[in-house]
């Protein structure tokens, strides 16, 4: 029997999976402190949704979706800052899943658009994206200092 997949909103317990998704997603061990003071701070803002996906309580995937008015859209926008499915995972549609409750908050909430980047170095990233339903619209340029 194949197991159902619960998606729900992320919660202070959820730091350890969170923590170590993103580590693996960015390829690097993140200051542990220094995540965990934002992870707190992002998941207790209303204008954010953090979500979880969970096969018998287990966690194997994850999304972040920020909010903000923007003015040359009048209105909200939503942005996925990160997007994780545990790789023994993927291909099974849970990220779909998670887009799908990003697509109905957006709806409750008369986003404008939702957006999302993604690193050049995952090039695989643009053809998933779009099978979820974006468009590649814009070009985004960056200065690390």
């Amino acid at each position: 029997m194949k197991s159902q997949v619960e998606i729900r909103k992320v919660e202070k317990q959820d730091l350890d999976f969170v923590y170590k998704a993103i580590c693996e997603l960015e390829n690097e061990t993140l200051d542990f402190e220094i995540f965990k003071d934002i992870f707190n701070e992002n998941i207790s803002n209303p204008k954010n949704l953090y979500l979880l996906a969970e096969i018998e309580n287990e966690g194997v995937g994850f999304i972040s979706f920020h909010t903000q008015n923007l003015l040359h859209h009048c209105g909200l926008v939503g942005e996925i800052q990160e997007f994780f499915i545990h790789q023994k995972h993927r291909g099974k549609g849970i990220g779909r899943q998670l887009i799908e409750k990003i697509k109905q908050y957006a709806d409750q909430n008369n986003l404008k658009s939702i957006e999302v980047t993604t690193n050049k170095r995952r090039v695989e990233n643009v053809l998933i994206y779009e099978n979820l339903g974006f468009d590649l619209t814009h070009n985004k340029f960056t200065i690390y200092k």
